[in-house]
């Protein structure tokens, strides 16, 4: 079985365990059910399609499912808009030449200024790219985080920094969730560049040194960048909690801004302010 198929086929199966027939408004029966979630050909009769069809694209015997199947397969599981493009992007026909090999990521200058500026608005930021590769930060986001650009470019790495660094485990406030939350992001960029070869040694080498990887990548969920809240305990200015976004500065989608900002007045606006003036007279010293 191919790369992709395996994928596609993992993805469907665990979707549909995590499914309970009363949410998927299915009599279950009083009998017990040996599986959970909904069985193969309850699923089939939801999104319409034959339970054989449906068994083949489950087992990896089918490559691919057209548009119209793979909307269906969506809805009957109930996926969010992550899952539901995860999924297209598993199913959909592959070309029979492999995609080209990604370009070099660079942050263009007007993102770099952007950076700067946040920094006078006690906001961090940073640039993820592909891979979770931190990109750019400014210097806010170094002073609260960690600093990426005293690292090898190699090791510029969200996923790397949250399972390898010791730091990281003290730093964020529930690192479970965050380790769980950075784990469905590179899910979603693996169904994305399938053919990456640095993402796919990224996911070996963190799968083979991580139990816990290996554990929360078996479980396929899927997450995509968008807005939501992060709480730190630093070690300089103590608990903090900000409001993140996500962005795609210059319209590129294998870029993603993340801008941080805390309620103006609020103890956690107080630590980063803090946090602003000490970083600026640590580097003063230095």
């Amino acid at each position: 079985m191919d790369r992709n198929r395996s994928e596609l086929a993992d993805f469907l199966s665990t979707r549909r365990a995590r499914l309970a027939p009363d949410a998927a408004g299915v009599d279950a029966g009083p009998a017990r059910r040996r599986v959970p979630g909904l069985r193969r050909e309850e699923l089939a009769q939801l999104a319409g399609v034959s339970v054989d069809y449906y068994t083949r694209l489950e087992q990896g015997r089918s490559r691919s499912a057209s548009v119209d199947v793979l909307e269906a397969l969506a809805t009957a599981l109930q996926l969010d808009d992550a899952e539901r493009e995860h999924l297209h992007e598993l199913g959909r026909p592959q070309p029979v030449t492999r995609r080209a090999r990604p370009r070099p990521q660079r942050v263009h200058p007007a993102t770099l200024d952007l950076l700067d500026r946040l920094d006078l608005v006690v906001s961090p930021a940073f640039v993820l790219g592909r891979r979770l590769d931190v990109l750019a930060h400014n210097r806010l986001a170094g002073a609260l985080i960690t600093e990426f650009r005293q690292l090898p470019a190699p090791q510029r790495n969200q996923a790397r920094f949250v399972f390898f660094d010791p730091h990281a485990r003290e730093l964020y406030a529930d690192w479970h969730q965050v380790a769980v939350d950075t784990v469905a992001m590179l899910r979603h960029d693996a169904g994305r560049y399938p053919d990456d070869p640095k993402l796919s040694a990224l996911i070996g080498e963190l799968s083979i040194h991580s139990e816990e990887f290996r554990s929360w990548w078996a479980r396929h969920d899927v997450q995509r960048r968008t807005t939501g809240t992060k709480s730190y305990h630093h070690p300089l200015v103590g608990e903090l909690t900000v409001q993140y976004q996500a962005l795609n500065p210059c319209g590129d989608e294998d870029q993603v801004l993340i801008v941080y900002t805390a309620e103006p007045g609020s103890s956690s606006d107080n630590a980063l302010r803090l946090l602003a003036q000490t970083h600026v007279t640590h580097r003063a010293d230095a």
